[in-house]
């Protein structure tokens, strides 16, 4: 999008001549993501979920709670699990959980890789030789220790390496997501954790997820309406299709009930809460109103690697 189409959307509509809002009609469930609780071993400021020690905005899941939603998506075609928090490691079941998963469909789990993974990695070795594959993505702030670390805390830079490193070793897929920043030439900032990569053993083609900003949970930033019209002229089928919310959706616990939310970051925001089961969000349209879907409108942002 350029500069001449963002200013348009932003003068924005009237209050009595709204136009319709821009929404994205699900077609499937290709993906399902669990929100493992926003608990976690870190406390990172820039967290997109506002995760830290003792966290309980989001609670954890166990086993017996995500049972049915996976039996379900199984009988809805899905081809993936994913697990997001927090960190999944400091949840007590996580192990079980994706022991019980792995039976179903392949998983994908986004990790600090810090001391919760790296404490369990004898529990996780073991699910290397389950039906289904397992991987892992690594959050990798920056192509630098120092800055990493400013956040993470020091040494769990070369400590995320090392888990990555283990990972590898016994016989997981492991990718890497980092934030960009504003104008950055992309591929050069990817090329910077090449010697990093070879230092831990991991192949030179790691895959790099890159996010755009997307601002803390329960913030409010003003951003452009986004239209019908928006997303007719500037998206193609092809492109509305691409949205992860056309095809996976999340489960997360909150106040002690299992729900499931249309994206993995719109769980602060209780229009987007779809109901109690898959096929009943499925059935619902996902208005294109929190300020997350303007970034992922905008910058074509995306969670899944599918």
């Amino acid at each position: 999008m350029n500069e001449t189409t963002v200013e348009k959307m932003e003068e924005g509509p009237s209050v009595n001549t709204a136009p319709a809002r821009g929404y994205i009609q699900p077609k499937g469930l290709k993906e399902l993501w669990f929100h493992t609780g926003t608990v976690c071993n870190l406390r990172c400021s820039f967290c997109l979920e506002g995760s830290k020690p003792g966290d309980n905005r989001l609670n954890a899941i166990s086993l017996e709670e995500v049972k049915p939603f996976m039996q379900e998506a199984v009988k809805l075609g899905t081809e993936q699990f994913s697990f997001t928090g927090g960190e999944p490691f400091v949840i007590s079941e996580m192990v079980a959980i994706l022991d019980y998963a792995l039976e179903l469909n392949p998983c994908l789990v986004l990790t600090n890789a810090t001391e919760p993974l790296l404490n369990k990695l004898h529990q996780v070795g073991a699910l290397a030789d389950k039906k289904h594959s397992l991987s892992f993505r690594v959050s990798l702030d920056f192509p630098d220790p120092e800055k990493h670390d400013t956040e993470r805390g020091k040494g769990n830079f070369y400590l995320s390496l090392k888990t990555m490193s283990e990972l590898h070793r016994l016989g997981f897929s492991v990718s890497i997501a980092r934030q960009s920043a504003v104008g950055e030439d992309v591929d050069a900032v990817n090329r910077n954790y090449l010697p990093y990569f070879e230092k831990a053993g991991l192949p030179a083609d790691t895959h790099i997820v890159v996010f755009p900003e997307f601002d803390v949970p329960n913030s409010n930033p003003d951003v452009p309406y986004i239209t019908e019209s928006c997303m007719t002229t500037y998206k193609t089928e092809a492109q509305r299709d691409g949205f992860m919310c056309s095809f996976s959706k999340m489960v997360v616990k909150k106040g002690g009930r299992m729900r499931v939310y249309a994206c993995t970051l719109v769980d602060d925001d209780e229009e987007y809460d779809q109901g109690g089961s898959l096929a009943e969000a499925l059935e619902t349209r996902v208005m294109m109103k929190h300020h997350r879907c303007y970034t992922c409108f905008a910058n074509g942002a995306s969670c899944s690697e599918l």
